[in-house]
């Protein structure tokens, strides 16, 4: 599990470096051109693959910078309970998230960010230490609450030019995932149960 959760981490601050380099690249070199091509844009029917392309797009590096480090910090938390958990929850997230603002966006926006995965991150660690019900994860409900809980506000619509669907529907996909992943005991059961001495193949 150690190693896993180093390799989640990693996994963590690699998606956030990509996020840079692509941002960078946009703005140096091609002028905000990837955002238009792999931005989300709502009720466009012929690029569903911008779905799961929209959160590595920001409109300006402002945008990156607000995005970074709850980004990390709240991934960094979701990675403490091994890699396998952080791909199905962030899998979830973008999806939920990603069809949230293709229905209830406008017909005309493009949507790109990374904040939909922040929103999820940020409800799948408040509800899974209600969850859990662990030291641990009850601890990192409190400090993301503490530190992140006037973020809630940020699902209503307040701001033109500004994605309340995506963060609405990444927090509902952060609650889903943290709802329907199996809690990391019966994970562990599982494994062992389905592995023996060879160690299963479910991944927690």
């Amino acid at each position: 599990m150690k190693q896993s959760r180093i390799t989640a981490i990693l996994t963590v601050a690699g998606m956030l470096a990509a996020m840079w380099v692509i941002e960078i690249l946009d703005s140096v070199l091609l002028l905000g051109t990837l955002d238009q091509r792999f931005g989300l844009r709502a009720w466009h029917f012929q690029e569903p693959w911008t779905v799961f392309t929209a959160p590595f797009m920001h409109g300006n590096l402002e945008h990156l910078i607000g995005n970074s480090l709850p980004f990390l910090v709240l991934g960094a938390l979701v990675a403490f309970s091994g890699l396998g958990r952080l791909l199905l929850t962030t899998l979830i997230i973008v999806v939920v998230s990603g069809v949230g603002v293709w229905l209830f966006s406008s017909p005309t926006s493009l949507t790109v960010g990374a904040s939909g995965l922040v929103f999820g991150y940020f409800g799948y660690t408040v509800l899974r230490g209600i969850i859990e019900r662990k030291t641990v994860d009850i601890v990192i409900m409190i400090c993301v609450i503490l530190f992140y809980g006037t973020m809630i506000w940020g699902v209503l619509p307040q701001y033109p030019g500004v994605s309340w669907q995506a963060h609405l529907f990444g927090f509902i996909g952060g609650l889903l995932a943290a709802y329907l992943l199996p809690k990391r005991e019966r994970s562990r059961q599982l494994n062992q149960g389905y592995g023996g001495a060879q160690g299963g193949y479910y991944a927690p």
